[in-house]
């Protein structure tokens, strides 16, 4: 993807050239991400300042916790198009169609009305950060799941098992177990405590989760605290390094694939299914609420009870060793990283 490339080229700014690939993904990769889902940006200045900007969506007013119960056809799985294929070559219109249509675009019926609209704003606040050795991580707060990821990061600094490829993967595999059983205290802070969350971030936690994990066997879901709910299907990141050391991390979503399976007629927008996060939570949904081998160590990883299963997944990275910066984009999604 060279188009953010180019911003950078030009002139702009790193959280210019984030928000000129994530338009761009949202054409090449649709069923991913789009402005009818939400976005959070982690923004580091070249002072090395780190900001988070929440622009998630937000539960609309009318909607209640039992809204579908009433109509379980509309749940089912299943994609009504209203033509024959997508027509994405009407995104560059999206914008005017937006202001000039916006009542009738989002406001004849459903349950989104113009006082959502008007009401809803991104939040700027601070990041929340942990120590890792010699870093630094920076995370935005709840409902994020940078928590999470910071909770796995502290249970597998130590003990250092990495020359141990079964064991290190195994210890690994625990942690996220645990850490899935508690994505459910993630919860809005507007809405809730957050203390629980950054009990999260403490080592003193990190150290007690590491204690239950057994180095030669694994448990049943309820001993992780793994309750039945809707897994996360995934999302896409955009990762920028401008020259004058600023940097972005953001990350996009409409949740599922092709999110609500609802296609805008009049915008060509997919609208997204956020909702679905608060399936299996410990809050409820309110509105105005922000909805985380090689075959020897297979091989060993199932002798210790693991259920081992191949699905798609792809990893990128950008690395800053001095002044030298190298990126690299998963070659299972066709992808490249973009650079100068």
């Amino acid at each position: 993807m060279n188009c953010f490339r180019d911003i950078l080229q030009k002139g702009g700014s790193a959280v210019d050239a984030a928000i000129a690939a994530l338009l761009c993904t949202s054409i090449i990769n649709p069923q991913c991400a789009g402005i009818g889902g939400g976005v959070i940006f982690t923004v580091m200045d070249s002072s090395g300042k780190v900001k988070i900007i929440n622009s998630r969506e937000t539960v609309p007013r009318k909607v209640t916790s039992d809204l579908l119960k009433s109509c379980p056809e509309t749940t089912k799985w299943s994609m009504k198009w209203p033509q024959g294929g997508l027509f994405f070559c009407h995104n560059a219109n999206i914008y005017n169609v937006l202001q000039n249509h916006l009542f009738h675009c989002f406001c004849s019926g459903g349950k989104l009305t113009l006082e959502d609209l008007a009401l809803y704003q991104a939040n700027v606040t601070d990041a929340w950060n942990i120590s890792l050795g010699e870093y630094r991580m920076y995370f935005p707060p709840p409902p994020a799941g940078g928590t999470i990821l910071s909770l796995i990061l502290n249970i597998m600094k130590e003990p250092n098992t990495t020359d141990e490829k079964i064991l290190f993967y195994h210890r690994y595999i625990e942690a996220l177990k645990f850490a899935n059983g508690l994505k459910k205290h993630i919860r809005d802070p507007n809405f809730s405590s957050d203390k629980m969350a950054k009990n999260l971030t403490e080592d003193s936690f990190a150290n007690h989760i590491r204690s239950l994990i057994s180095s030669d066997k694994t448990h049943d879901p309820q001993y992780y605290g793994k309750n039945s709910y809707l897994d996360s299907i995934g999302t896409t990141h955009v990762s920028v390094l401008a020259e004058d050391g600023s940097a972005v991390s953001v990350t996009s979503s409409i949740n599922d694939e092709f999110g609500s399976n609802v296609l805008s007629s009049s915008t060509g927008i997919i609208l997204n299914n956020h909702l679905n996060d608060f399936c299996g939570r410990a809050d409820n949904i309110f509105h105005g609420r922000l909805s985380c081998l090689s075959i020897d160590v297979v091989d060993g990883l199932e002798a210790l009870g693991h259920k081992v299963a191949k699905f798609y997944n792809t990893v990128n990275a950008v690395e800053k060793a001095g002044n030298c910066i190298s990126a690299w984009s998963d070659e299972r999604k066709n992808g490249k990283a973009a650079g100068y």
